[in-house]
């Protein structure tokens, strides 16, 4: 804690916090005014002294647009964190849950659930959370033991998602009611989001959260490869797992609230590296915050730019996430962590 007080002396890292606090009061402020039915100041201060009016406005800011909002800034910064922290442990700037299957072995989870009519609260958190444990366990084992370059953990990434796919189609196509129910699942989007989804993810990306920033000195030992963390006493091969399962917890709650949201660890912690620096001290509580926003407005732009009709939030992130990806992999030739 010291040391991230006295880092937050440099005056472009206090101009980035109040930057990134800024935007997330905005995207939060535009979410939940704009929609298909405007909701004035008046209206959200109405609602907050007036919870039990019966108003329009009071119901869309209590019902419908608050816990979408919150959802939102949920799932960005679960997203974004836990890309920080797979492209850290993995070394590699091009990995994030969406394209190592992380998402994917959560979406089959959820999948599986639904198809045994599991649809919320702890019990499709906690089968989520497992699916992408497994997928990034699975992943990052294989890398090892087969000496994988950084390109070839992608490309061992890419072959798991189309794998998860496959298996998540095939339970689909044996039970049509699941294929239906979750249509927008696998696009992303927050049309579904109510309290009693949101509240258990909620506490459970929190605490994840927190206890990850107690852990940022590790996390940066880590990040120095295996040779000069082991020389500093450090158990590598605990660590690696510890801060995989964080990751996979977070995508996994995301992905069990929304749907499979693209790209978001990927564009994210890659931007904040780029205008702050590499200490997780100051890059994971930066990239809550700018996934928080990011997916906010990615959401608000999604139910205004066609409204009154409404596109999925994932389609959005599709467009904006996969000329990056390309745009990274060209310019970085694979995607290297240390430049």
């Amino acid at each position: 804690m010291n040391n991230f007080m006295k880092s937050c002396k440099n005056k472009k890292i206090v101009l980035l916090y109040a930057a990134a606090i800024t935007l997330l009061i905005v995207s939060f402020l535009l979410g939940i005014m704009l929609g298909s039915t405007s909701v004035s100041f008046a209206d959200i201060w109405g609602a907050i002294i007036n919870r039990n009016g019966t108003g329009s406005g009071t119901r869309i800011f209590w019902y419908v647009r608050l816990p979408r909002i919150c959802a939102c800034l949920v799932c960005g910064g679960a997203l974004s964190v836990s890309g920080a922290v797979i492209q850290g442990v993995l070394a590699n700037r091009l990995a994030s849950p969406s394209i190592l299957g992380v998402n994917s072995g959560a979406g089959l989870a959820v999948i599986l659930c639904t198809a045994f009519e599991i649809y919320g609260g702890w019990p499709l958190s906690a089968f989520s959370f497992l699916g992408a444990f497994a997928a990034v366990m699975l992943v990052s084992i294989c890398s090892r033991k087969l000496g994988a370059s950084r390109g070839t953990v992608i490309l061992l990434g890419v072959a798991l998602n189309s794998l998860l796919n496959a298996v998540s189609d095939t339970v689909i196509t044996f039970k049509p009611e699941v294929g239906f129910m979750s249509s927008n699942f696998k696009i992303g989007d927050f049309s579904a989001v109510t309290y009693p989804k949101l509240i258990p993810v909620a506490v459970v990306v929190i605490v994840t959260i927190i206890i990850l920033l107690t852990l940022t000195n590790e996390l940066d030992i880590l990040t120095l490869g295996d040779d000069n963390a082991k020389g500093l006493g450090m158990n590598t091969g605990f660590m690696r797992t510890l801060f995989l399962l964080f990751a996979a917890l977070l995508a996994g709650c995301a992905v069990s609230l929304a749907g499979l949201l693209s790209f978001v660890g990927l564009i994210v912690p890659h931007i904040v590296r780029r205008i702050s620096d590499n200490k997780a001290s100051h890059l994971l509580p930066l990239c809550a915050i700018f996934g928080a926003a990011f997916v906010a407005l990615c959401d608000t732009i999604s139910r205004t730019v066609f409204s009154p009709y409404e596109i999925p939030v994932g389609i959005i992130m599709a467009f904006l996430g996969a000329p990056f990806f390309i745009f990274i992999l060209v310019k970085g030739k694979g995607g290297h962590a240390r430049d």
